[in-house]
């Protein structure tokens, strides 16, 4: 699997709290490799949306559901 080196990396993230934000994007890319998402495209779109979007449909964000989303859209 292609994240493996970030196991190593980690333990140099300088503080508890830099290495849980460090294993949340290993996370999100991680399922983005899961459900077949290009994780560049995903972060670029998310990214530019954030500042503008609801807290209350934060989950139309994650990865998988963001697919599902931007398949339905192409489809109408």
């Amino acid at each position: 699997m292609p994240l493996v080196p970030g196991r190593k990396n980690s333990l140099f993230s300088g503080s508890h709290e830099a290495a849980q934000r460090h294993a949340v994007v290993y996370s999100l890319l991680g399922t983005c490799l899961l459900y077949d998402v290009n994780p560049e495209e995903w972060l670029t779109d998310v990214l530019t949306r954030v500042p503008t979007h609801p807290n209350s449909c934060v989950n139309e964000l994650l990865p998988h559901n963001w697919k599902k989303l931007r398949q339905l859209r192409k489809a109408a």
